[in-house]
């Protein structure tokens, strides 16, 4: 530094201005002794006293002579008047007699020095050896202590440049240790988060708090190319008189626990994953609400897109060999995402895309085996999607890396579960292949199962509406409407039935009933039970005598039994006639009073046998209606049916609505949600006779 230089802050970690005391000079306790020329103690230093024993006032004017034995005065004698001579430093240990009596062994530093009036003096610098060699001793063991630790250890000065880097951290940082000192961490460290590596130094610096296992993840000029966790942490170095010498650290590879502990973290994933598909997926019989369960499970976990393409040939049944060497038709039945992004636009629910042999999804069916690209490249992307434009989204997306697995059941490949990565940094190995197969095969038997429930409920329906009547014809005095909705579980489909069955005389019959069964069974039931209803009618018969000749019938079918309100209407006296075998009253609802249910007598359902029917007769008078139903319209499994049937003579207790649309009302207001049964309804309007 030059004579004109100013001093620069932090410079070998020193600021200008006097230090507190607990330097080393402290810790020693040097004292310090000037004799003048014929040997006479002329200066003496207060830390002289802590030495010797003896105070200013006893020491000054005497012989330093004083201060050894008498078996050493010559010696010391020759030693002061070479110094005096020649000018040759002196230094070494030597006894002394402290004040006490006892003799110390000393360290010496002599010198000759010269004033400004060419007088010479002897200066003598001592320090207690026995404090001087346990300083030593320290320093040495600190020393080796520093150098030959396993772990990284670095010293730092209040402004954090580095002053000591041991060989351990040399390693661990893969730079030199001269390359560390005098410089920052953020100058060194630039592999890292230093920026929360500096902030917790100077905390530390700041509190005289340490921060101790501290956990980082990064990578090192040492090993670029894997990531390491170290445990470090920070303490404060002061000195014995507490001045703030600087701040350490401590660094502790910690990679084989942080790898343990990672992959012991990613198991518990993959189990806590598995165990919420075991929760989520299946709980519904229908094929797209379970797709959609699966990707959803498995994003964002596993996945940041997920998608589900069956084939179409598989949903429509129309697979009957083995997969063919060829394009595939696969239907996009779900898809879900861990953020918004350009991904969906590739992949669209709903859609229709043909994938050639060559694609990566159709290669997965055929071969029944995952396919993974752990680096997506351009090229891959096409092989991915349907079109250029979609392969551009998923790039767009920054879509890196791609897995599918098929979803397969009973031996047939449905389709497959396809997965991408974009933000998750990741890409796909073989634990994430054995979670995702694990996960698509516990989804395909749902899927599969879904498909085939699916399947017998469009045949169960089929045949239920093709058993129920079409459009009813035009009806002397009557106008009417119906509704039939199915139950979403193809095994509750089948039982409920209507009809509207023009008589002689310009009567009409209106039969409503509910077999007690489901299913295709339960629909033909029905069917057999429909056609008879109708024969009886041509018959002419009383409502009480169809229901007997119908119970005759239904006690021959093999354990079923049905409900039936059967009713003739006749325009020209503006009267009904009507008998019930154990089914739910029929509301009647006259022009402008309040709806009632009817008095009548119950009943046993059809196929109980031994119990008589009974005819009832009332009046339905222009614009007086009567509304016939079954159990699945106020039946729930959770409220009394008094309380439900109120609720229907209260629904119905409104302003009045169009036969269809008092249908429609009906069906939506009062149907639980749980959706467990058919409902029939059918609704008769009595109109002015022609």
């Amino acid at each position: 530094m030059g004579a004109h230089e100013p001093f620069r802050e932090g410079e070998r970690g020193r600021r200008p201005g006097p230090l507190p005391p607990g330097g080393l000079l402290d810790l020693l306790s040097v004292a310090a002794v000037v004799l003048n020329a014929r040997g006479r103690i002329v200066f003496w230093s207060p830390q002289a006293d802590q030495v010797f024993g003896y105070t200013a006032e006893e020491a000054l004017g005497q012989y330093a002579t004083m201060l050894v034995h008498e078996e050493h005065k010559d010696l010391v004698v020759k030693l002061f008047a070479e110094v005096m001579s020649t000018g040759a430093s002196w230094a070494g240990a030597f006894p002394i007699r402290h004040k006490d009596g006892s003799t110390r062994l000393v360290e010496f530093r002599n010198m000759r020095l010269l004033d400004d009036l060419g007088d010479v003096y002897a200066l003598g610098i001592a320090a207690d050896q026995s404090t001087l060699q346990q300083v030593e001793t320290d320093l040495a063991l600190s020393q080796r202590l520093v150098s030959q630790a396993p772990i990284g250890i670095a010293l730092l000065d209040p402004d954090l440049r580095y002053l000591l880097v041991n060989p351990a951290l040399e390693r661990i940082n893969g730079i030199p240790a001269a390359d560390h000192i005098g410089r920052r961490p953020h100058e060194i460290l630039t592999f890292l988060d230093v920026e929360t590596i500096e902030s917790a130094l100077r905390q530390v610096l700041l509190t005289g708090t340490p921060l101790i296992d501290q956990y980082t993840v990064g990578r090192t000029p040492a090993d670029p190319d894997h990531d390491h966790a170290w445990s470090v942490s920070f303490y404060r170095i002061e000195s014995a008189g507490s001045r703030v010498i600087g701040v350490a650290n401590s660094v502790v590879d910690v990679s084989e626990r942080h790898r343990a502990a990672t992959e012991a973290d990613r198991a518990r994933r993959r189990l806590a994953v598995i165990a919420d598909a075991s929760a989520r997926v299946g709980t519904t019989l229908e094929v797209e609400h379970t797709a959609q369960e699966l990707v959803e499970v498995a994003v964002p976990d596993l996945a940041d897109v997920a998608a589900v393409d069956v084939l179409d040939d598989v949903l429509a049944f129309r697979r009957t060999t083995p997969h063919e060497p060829g394009p595939e038709l696969f239907r996009a039945l779900a898809v879900a995402t861990a953020y918004p992004t350009d991904a969906t636009y590739a992949l669209k629910v709903g859609d229709l895309a043909a994938y050639t042999a060559d694609r990566l999804i159709t290669r997965c069916v055929h071969t029944g085996q995952p396919i993974v690209v752990a680096h997506t490249s351009g090229n891959d992307l096409r092989r991915i999607t349907r079109d250029a434009e979609a392969a551009a989204a998923l790039a767009q997306a920054g879509v890196h890396s791609y897995l599918a697995v098929p979803l397969i059941a009973r031996n047939e490949v449905l389709g497959a579960l396809d997965l991408l990565r974009a933000r998750n940094p990741s890409p796909f190995d073989e634990d994430d292949v054995l979670l995702a197969g694990e996960l698509a095969a516990r989804a395909a038997v749902a899927i599969d199962n879904a498909r085939w429930h699916q399947s017998l409920r469009n045949t169960a329906e089929t045949l239920q509406r093709t058993l129920l009547p079409s459009d009813p014809p035009r009806l002397a005095g009557l106008n009417v409407a119906s509704l039939y909705q199915p139950a979403q579980a193809s095994r509750e489909i089948g039982g409920d039935w209507y009809d509207v069955i023009p008589l002689d005389g310009d009567k009409t019959a209106l039969v409503v009933g509910d077999v007690m069964g489901n299913g295709i069974d339960a629909a033909a039931t029905m069917g057999r039970l429909r056609t008879a209803t109708c024969a009886f009618a041509d018959l002419d018969l009383a409502p009480d005598e169809v229901l007997q000749h119908l119970d005759k019938i239904t006690r021959g079918l093999e354990h079923y039994i049905a409900t039936c309100v059967y009713v003739i209407y006749d325009p020209h006296d503006h009267c009904c006639r009507i008998a019930n075998a154990g089914h739910l009253p029929p509301v009647l609802a006259p022009a402008g009073r309040q709806p009632r249910l009817l008095e009548l007598p119950t009943g046993a359902p059809l196929g109980v046998g031994g119990v008589p029917f009974h005819t009832t007769a009332f009046d339905l008078n222009p614009g007086d209606r009567l509304v016939l139903y079954t159990d699945g319209l106020v039946e729930t499994r959770q409220d009394p049916i008094d309380e439900r049937l109120n609720t229907l003579l209260h629904t119905l207790d409104g302003p009045r609505r169009p036969l269809d649309d008092t249908c429609q009302w009906l069906l939506r207001t009062l149907r639980h949600t749980d959706d467990h049964d058919d409902v029939a309804i059918l609704i008769a309007q009595a109109t002015p006779a022609q």
